[in-house]
């Protein structure tokens, strides 16, 4: 079928557009990654004397990292609106996050909608597949403290050890919050039919939108991290919880990512924006850690009731373009995430700034030495 100039036109204006893009993206990195990891060792005398203040700092260009990622998807027409649970009502508070995982994309919506979160994105540990350690992101999850989590049955177990370890070093000396994983170990692409034969096998059910979670990492950091009291109020109610003077993981926020016509966003599409712009639906639903059993068995039925309930979400969401409403609610009530671009604008500005700066010093150490 012949292309029709108007077409081609609108091609041609894509690709441009995707390019322009592509190459701000890798300008943005080059100024704003190496800065940060500068900034960090400058202040390491701080980290001697007053760890707390160190890691502050840290947290808030971590943040403004994450804000940087943010806005290349907001700026290409790719917005978030949420349903369900108001998890800024937990937003101090510990809380473990469990995510469906479709594409790349779903971390980018996470750094995005988690924003105006309060501080938790400064705040927050991921635990991650160890690929990402070799992107160019991976020197800066290494300094703020995320895990890089090994895949397969062969590294299980002694991935579940480090784990383990490496929440009992950092979490709480680095005074994280969050801690956000996707337990079902892949993109659903890619394990659905496996976990699918796995629940036929099982007598479980068929599930289509996700697939079965794998419970080691949830396991390993509700017991590491919650106290030994329960605590929790149950959230999404009248009550806002403003402070909790209890300790230890307080919270499990089952989150659920939802594309529309189910066609995930992946990074490739997040950095040069070729697709239409698009709204991702992010669904929140809180439960209290003293609910949530801590056996083996009763904790492997609790986890897959809450992607069996996922499946649930998406499949209403797939059929009407709207979360059903919680429990108690005769309407589904959604609210758009929102960014500043003046703010954004600012971060960016703050990292090109900082690059120039640290450009300008080595130039001048540079020609002192030499």
């Amino acid at each position: 079928m012949a292309v029709t100039l108007e077409q081609a036109q609108r091609v041609g204006s894509t690709c441009l557009k995707a390019l322009l893009r592509f190459a701000f993206m890798v300008a943005n990195n080059l100024v704003a990654i190496p800065s940060y990891v500068l900034y960090l060792i400058m202040l390491q005398p701080l980290r001697v004397l007053d760890s707390k203040s160190f890691w502050y700092i840290e947290g808030v260009l971590f943040k403004w990292l994450l804000a940087m990622v943010a806005s290349w998807g907001w700026w290409a027409g790719y917005t978030v609106v949420e349903w369900g649970d108001d998890v800024k009502a937990v937003s101090e508070d510990e809380a473990m996050v469990l995510v469906n995982h479709q594409a790349t994309g779903d971390v980018c919506t996470l750094m995005m909608c988690l924003q105006d979160k309060g501080t938790v994105v400064r705040q927050m540990m991921w635990l991650m597949d160890h690929i990402f350690k070799y992107t160019n992101f991976g020197i800066v999850s290494l300094i703020h403290g995320d895990f890089f989590i090994r895949q397969g049955k062969a590294h299980r177990d002694q991935q579940l050890v480090l784990l383990k370890e490496h929440l009992e070093k950092y979490y709480r000396s680095r005074n994280r919050k969050w801690i956000v994983l996707f337990p079902e170990g892949g993109f659903l692409r890619k394990r659905r039919e496996t976990s699918q034969a796995f629940a036929k096998k099982n007598n479980l059910p068929f599930l289509k939108h996700v697939t079965l979670p794998r419970l080691g990492a949830t396991q390993v950091i509700l017991k590491t991290l919650a106290a030994p009291q329960e605590n929790g109020t149950p959230a999404g109610k009248d009550t806002v919880l403003k402070e909790s003077k209890s300790k230890g993981l307080q919270w499990v926020i089952d989150t659920t990512i939802a594309y529309p016509k189910g066609e995930p966003i992946d990074i490739q599409t997040w950095i040069l924006g070729y697709r239409q712009p698009a709204v991702t639906h992010v669904h929140y639903r809180i439960f209290p850690v003293k609910d949530v059993p801590a056996e083996p068995e009763a904790l492997t039925h609790w986890l897959y009731q809450r992607f069996i309930e996922k499946e649930d979400l998406l499949t209403h969401f797939y059929e009407t373009g709207a979360f059903p409403p919680l429990q108690g609610q005769t309407k589904a009530i959604s609210r758009e995430m929102t960014l500043s671009n003046l703010w954004l604008v600012g971060i960016q500005s703050l990292a090109f700034l900082s690059g120039g700066m640290w450009y300008c010093i080595f130039q001048y150490f540079y020609h002192c030495l030499f």
